[in-house]
């Protein structure tokens, strides 16, 4: 199969009505975030079979032909394509096997050079913390920490919502795997961002790190930061916990 059997296949099954609901819901309108988007009308769970019987004999070398596709579903494709190689290639077996890592190292790449094609939400959400959050606890021949810590600086320091949220967003997969420095440097980067969906990264990420790793790591931040993060960031950071103790945090902003 390759990439224009793809997008023939996703193109029949445009629905018109769930077009219109998407284009809405991903504020796809004149002066919003995702002016221009637009959409087919499919669901996720019709992409992701799309990907299931796709991916493991989908070239490499094609996927960016989806990444470069007009339809949001179509890119969502490409990404999560390349989430499914990344991943099979991640094993236990395989982490520290040479081809695989030089192949992960080569989809990291690809991932990166297309990243302004991952131009909403969801698609950041859905590929970065698998491939850029995973690579980052993981052997590569690119480089040592300080080359990944340039990489994700690169992201955090450009002027792309959707790159500066990657390097929040990617996060999400090095605390569940119980790495805390990257989560605590870019929220704290992050912590006066001028866009809603940013202070909803840094929040949705701190509140990850408080349940996987240390609540007592989260309150040490809040103590910090509380009075200056903005609202949505701080509400999104407290919300699993108890009453009387959300309320504690949320006087002190």
């Amino acid at each position: 199969m390759k990439a224009k059997d793809i997008i023939a296949y996703m193109e029949s099954l445009r629905n018109e009505k769930q077009r219109e609901i998407l284009m809405r819901f991903f504020k796809t309108g004149k002066g919003e975030y995702g002016e221009g988007d637009e959409f087919l009308g499919l669901k996720v769970p019709q992409t992701r079979e799309i990907v299931k019987a796709a991916w493991k004999d989908f070239p490499l070398d094609e996927v960016p032909e989806l990444l470069m596709n007009r339809w949001h579903e179509v890119r969502l494709c490409g990404l999560l394509i390349l989430v499914a190689k990344f991943e099979s290639l991640a094993t236990k077996r395989l982490i520290n096997e040479e081809d695989a890592i030089r192949t992960r190292d080569n989809i990291l790449i690809m991932y990166l050079e297309y990243a302004d094609r991952a131009n909403n939400w969801d698609l950041v959400d859905l590929s970065a913390p698998k491939i850029l959050g995973a690579w980052l606890l993981l052997p590569s021949r690119l480089g040592d920490r300080d080359y990944k810590l340039q990489v994700l600086d690169s992201l955090a320091f450009s002027d792309n919502l959707w790159r500066q949220r990657m390097s929040m967003v990617c996060t999400w997969k090095t605390t569940q795997l119980g790495d805390p420095f990257w989560c605590l440097r870019y929220a704290e980067m992050h912590l006066h961002h001028p866009h809603d969906l940013m202070h909803k990264a840094v929040g949705w990420m701190l509140r990850e790190l408080g349940k996987r790793i240390s609540m007592d790591m989260l309150r040490d931040f809040l103590n910090l930061h509380a009075h200056e993060m903005p609202r949505t960031a701080l509400r999104y950071a407290i919300e699993k916990m108890p009453e009387q103790e959300r309320q504690y945090w949320l006087q002190k902003k």
